[in-house]
């Protein structure tokens, strides 16, 4: 996540005013991410696919923290005294076992409005909720015989609303870019091209650069069955950025002109990030197969 931001800022440094926004880059969408690389099939070893799913939700998770630490104009004190108040309730039903879904859901609404009151952004909620319900199930509880703990029912509640219904209507809603009088100009100025630079080339630095650095020092070993050059693919994939970058972005800027300037850039960068990291897995995943072929 840091990289994209420096990308962003080497870009506006000159302008303090279009500094405020450097946190547009550093998310990766994990629906499109995944959704792209789903469609390359087999190519893709699923190691790599996990890594992309969990370098993702975390990714998201982090801007998550930086929303509600850095994008929040003012606190309410007593509204964050009640929601810590109602998060020590959810701490409490989590370690009392309480395995229904019905008591964390009551107060996640009370935490939920709680938070907005407080100036925090809300987001932070959903996270704090999350985190309190039971993944784990008492052994010999009609849940645990089959295997479904509170927060994967949630999880397979919320599903379908959230990817048939919830994300279209973000996307439709906020990706809308007026063309109405932007000349070729506008895609290379300083704001575009940070937030641009900063999904394409910041991920990849950061990623890749990430991996590489804890491989050489023996920390961590490639995804299995992954190469190096399946591995650059993936980091590519990393700055495709479309959903929580809109999102920080109207967040971060009120005007609609720049706006629509952090909607190009996330365009630009988002696409390029896929076709450029969609091509190297195709190449390289075609390598490793006929590498393969010939060893057996």
């Amino acid at each position: 996540m840091l990289f994209p931001a420096l990308f962003y800022v080497w870009f506006n440094w000159s302008d303090p005013g279009a500094l405020r926004g450097w946190a547009i880059p550093t998310a990766t969408d994990i629906a499109f991410a995944l959704g792209v690389m789903s469609l390359l099939g087999n190519r893709v070893p699923a190691s790599l696919k996990i890594f992309l799913a969990a370098l993702a939700i975390i990714d998201d998770l982090g801007a998550v923290i930086v929303i509600a630490v850095f994008y929040t104009a003012e606190l309410n004190l007593l509204a964050l005294t009640g929601a810590a108040v109602v998060i020590g309730n959810l701490i409490i039903f989590n370690r009392m076992r309480v395995e229904v879904l019905w008591p964390y859901l009551a107060l996640g609404v009370v935490l939920w409005v709680l938070v907005f009151a407080s100036g925090v952004h809300a987001t932070l909620a959903g996270v704090i909720l999350a985190l309190t319900i039971p993944l784990k199930l008492t052994p010999g509880t009609p849940e645990a015989a089959h295997h479904e703990s509170p927060l994967h029912r949630l999880e397979h509640l919320l599903h379908k609303p959230v990817a048939f219904m919830i994300v279209p209507i973000f996307g439709f809603a906020n990706a809308g870019v007026s063309f109405g009088g932007i000349s070729v100009s506008v895609f290379s100025e300083h704001i575009t091209m940070g937030v641009a630079t900063g999904l394409l080339l910041g991920k990849l630095v950061g990623v890749l650069g990430t991996v590489a650095l804890l491989v050489k020092l023996g920390l961590a070993d490639l995804p299995a069955k992954a190469s190096w050059g399946q591995m650059t693919g993936t980091a590519l994939l990393c700055g495709i950025g479309f959903t929580m970058s809109l999102f920080i972005g109207l967040l971060a800027f009120s005007d609609s002109g720049v706006q629509d300037r952090i909607k190009i850039g996330i365009l630009m960068g988002s696409i390029l990030s896929g076709v450029l990291g969609s091509i190297l897995l195709t190449v390289f995943g075609r390598r490793t197969a006929n590498a393969a072929h010939r060893s057996s």
